[in-house]
């Protein structure tokens, strides 16, 4: 299946429809992909350096992944973040449960969160399947909607093979559409919708955050120490951005909010050897969990993969089993430059889960179907706001009605 999956790249894309009329349906490049030409000196030197595994990446749960599938280095200047240049604690704050109105539940939170996502999903469905049938250029149009959407080329064929297969040449809803494309969103993303499970035999689970700057990762951890903390769980949270005195400030905040202890060093000290003190500490404390943060890095520099490397081998000399749990901070609002971001830190570390925030300030919430679709990582966390209660458990079939507002 994956054989034929790469010649399609190599080649223009065909639906089923483009099949049956004999046409082909062209695809624009993967946005985020870098040529030779675009490249900067410093790109290049920082490619040089760049001593990852190539040919396939494997993950903790068995999960594989072809490298060549994904896009190159994405220019800094693409990101849309600097280096070191996180938000800082005033720009990140923390919301307290009851500013929420009680009678918004998660499902309506994430029907809202999801709005600039959806909305787009829906104009443009609803732009060509008013009073027309379904023929060919109507499913090419509808093709190129999906993947302008973000929710992968693969994904898009797939919905637009379903709908030739049972509507063509037929009148078709808006409504039809809507469904078809949330049962197909639903069975890309049930197979990764997977809790994080702590095991209780480890003390302490020990979570790694990962993920480039402004992701979310401070204010994540700060989100499940209350969590965990409501289920009885005992806390400790490492301060491991020793860049950034706002992010060690960060989460000594939320350290004090939710009662955990905070691990923390003088700034500029070496971010593992805190982890190897935090993972004492916990330990002799009788912590259920230790989480630790990570300085943001921009996935295409070599030194400070690097150093998350080193990390995780400073905790394997005093549990060879840790860190439990690597969780890769994704913003939504990157769109497919996730993608990449997913590639290069799985290379990395063992990355074993995702949590994806921001969700409610992007228009391209669907980024999340076309990871899940090339990656089968298992998707943790999702968050749809700052408030505590907007950071909740993946549920595939609520992400799929919403993101097709039904």
């Amino acid at each position: 299946m994956s054989d034929s999956k790469d010649k399609g790249k190599d080649k223009p894309k065909k639906g089923l429809f483009s099949r049956m009329f004999g046409k082909t349906t062209q695809t624009s490049p993967e946005p985020g992909s870098l040529s030779k030409a675009e490249a900067t000196p410093e790109t290049q030197t920082l490619q040089e350096q760049e001593t990852l595994a190539e040919p396939e990446i494997t993950l903790r749960q068995g999960t594989s992944f072809a490298t060549d599938s994904v896009p190159e280095q994405i220019p800094i200047e693409e990101t849309g973040i600097e280096e070191h240049d996180a938000p800082s604690l005033e720009s990140a704050p923390v919301v307290e449960d009851g500013e929420l109105p009680a009678q918004r539940n998660w499902f309506g939170r994430l029907k809202q969160g999801l709005t600039k996502s959806s909305t787009r999903l829906s104009d443009g469905i609803s732009g060509i399947f008013t009073k027309r049938k379904l023929d060919e250029d109507t499913l090419q149009e509808l093709e190129d909607i999906l993947i302008q959407a973000d929710l992968g080329v693969d994904t898009a064929m797939r919905i637009t093979d379903k709908l030739a297969q049972t509507r063509l040449d037929k009148d078709i809803s808006t409504l039809e559409v809507q469904d078809v494309l949330a049962s197909e969103v639903e069975s890309v993303l049930g197979p990764v919708a997977q809790p994080l499970e702590i095991d209780q035999a480890a003390k302490p689970f020990v979570i790694l955050m990962a993920g480039v700057n402004g992701a979310g990762k401070t204010t994540t951890i700060g989100k499940l120490s209350r969590k965990f903390g409501d289920e009885g769980k005992k806390v400790m949270l490492a301060a491991g951005d020793t860049f950034r005195a706002a992010a060690v400030e960060q989460l000594e905040v939320w350290g004090e909010r939710t009662g955990a202890p905070v691990v923390k060093r003088e700034i500029g000290s070496d971010a593992a050897s805190l982890a190897y003190d935090a993972m004492n500490e916990a330990k002799a404390a009788g912590m259920d969990v230790l989480m630790m943060d990570t300085a943001g890095r921009l996935q295409n520099k070599a030194h400070l993969m690097d150093e998350l490397v080193k990390i995780v081998r400073v905790m394997k000399k005093l549990d060879e089993t840790a860190p439990h749990a690597v969780l890769l901070v994704l913003d939504a609002t990157t769109g497919q430059n996730a993608l990449n971001q997913t590639k290069v830190f799985g290379e990395a570390v063992d990355v074993t889960g995702l949590v994806m925030t921001k969700l409610d300030g992007s228009a391209r919430g669907g980024i999340l179907v076309a990871i899940a679709d090339r990656f089968k990582l298992p998707v943790h966390f999702i968050g749809v706001g700052e408030g505590v209660e907007d950071l909740q458990p993946f549920k595939a079939e609520e992400f799929a009605k919403a993101i097709a507002q039904i």
